[in-house]
């Protein structure tokens, strides 16, 4: 989600990203974003956009690995969240020309990213799913602070949400650390500068902080039943009704959207009936006046009117072999059809940027054609 103007399992698929020197800043075209022939036409009615391939410029020496999260600052520069080498934010202009790069320290499970401006300054929150850990950076990658996981927060029945344990295993005492159970998705913002992050990876609950970093509540917690959450992947405050901002969350193992007040009590539980799933294992959300687009990891991106009926579908992948699948290789993938949409966000032109989860990257700009 960006609020700039509204102010498969993958649990376990955490990989770390080696580093690699930079050689030289030359431009070069990776193997999956070689441009089509001619760019195919996605989408119906108003919603209708170019898909421009090899939209991305990685100089040489330096390479994508799982293109996680996107977000365009006030600038208009296009920032990635990614787990390739040598940095984890890789910065472009709107040509897909390079600007530059940091965040080294953040490569092994670079996941969510958000941007918010705050007062005069605009800054990023990093969900790094590997390392378990939120990051708060400003645009040059200084760190403002870094919060580890949430120690006070508790389940509903009063019980610490995260503890170390023990178990027998073949004979063999077994530990597991707290921390371990901890390992956050993405992150939402409240109007009044809380934040939100969604421990998609780990136990599944969803937590409250205030803007300094101090923690506030936690709710959620695993289970398929209204207010309980599998893979709360994506988490973002939808301001459409701008009297009653809410937070919506990706439920994405359970294959439906939640609505929760902005102090954690469960509004709506939306899945549509039928098969397939309109949402398609969604990862995420971004806003741009009454509508949303929705990343669906398994194969499609979709265009969200104000009750969240699909308004247009971009990129359907009807093939079960690619859809969803990270080791999809370059030449399996056809120009206009999406593999594994993870995150996306529209630009002050109503233009898409789609990051894709597969393992050498995949960043496709959708040009607003109608």
């Amino acid at each position: 989600m960006n609020q700039r103007s509204n102010n498969t399992s993958r649990r376990t698929f955490i990989k770390a990203a080696g580093a690699a020197a930079f050689v030289a800043n030359v431009p070069m075209i990776m193997a999956d974003d070689k441009p089509a022939e001619k760019n195919p036409i996605v989408g119906e009615g108003e919603y209708k956009y170019e898909c421009i391939h090899g939209w991305a410029k990685v100089p040489e020496g330096m390479r994508f690995g799982n293109t996680h999260m996107v977000q365009e600052d006030a600038q208009g520069r296009i920032f990635i969240h990614h787990t390739g080498a040598p940095d984890s934010v890789f910065i472009f202009d709107p040509d897909g020309k390079f600007i530059k790069s940091w965040g080294k320290e953040w490569c092994p499970g670079a996941h969510g990213m958000q941007m918010r401006r705050e007062g005069n300054e605009e800054f990023l929150y990093l969900a790094t799913t590997g390392q378990h850990k939120v990051v708060k950076t400003n645009l040059y990658g200084e760190q403002v602070f870094v919060l580890e996981y949430p120690k006070d927060a508790k389940n509903a029945k009063g019980e610490p949400c995260y503890k170390d344990t023990e178990s027998q295993k073949n004979g063999k005492t077994v530990k597991s650390m707290a921390q371990d159970r901890y390992s956050p998705t993405n992150i939402a913002f409240a109007p009044n500068g809380d934040f939100y992050v969604a421990d998609g990876y780990g136990s599944n609950y969803i937590h409250q902080y205030n803007i300094k970093g101090e923690y506030i509540r936690t709710w959620g917690g695993g289970g398929n039943k209204d207010g309980q959450l599998s893979c709360p992947h994506g988490i973002f405050t939808d301001t459409r009704d701008t009297a009653n901002p809410k937070i919506l969350v990706a439920d994405r193992s359970n294959e439906r959207l939640q609505y929760f007040t902005l102090t954690g009590e469960h509004i709506a539980t939306i899945k549509p009936a039928g098969e397939p799933n309109p949402y398609r294992a969604p990862c995420h959300f971004d806003q741009r006046g009454d509508v949303l687009v929705c990343p669906g990891l398994h194969g499609r991106v979709s265009i969200l009117d104000k009750d969240n009926k699909v308004l247009a579908i971009l990129g359907d992948n009807t093939d079960p072999k690619t859809r969803g699948n990270n080791g999809a290789k370059p030449e399996q993938r056809k120009p206009g059809v999406f593999c594994a949409p993870h995150g996306s966000t529209f630009d002050r032109a109503g233009n898409i940027y789609v990051t894709e989860w597969v393992s050498d990257g995949r960043v496709i700009k959708l040009r607003h054609v109608a």
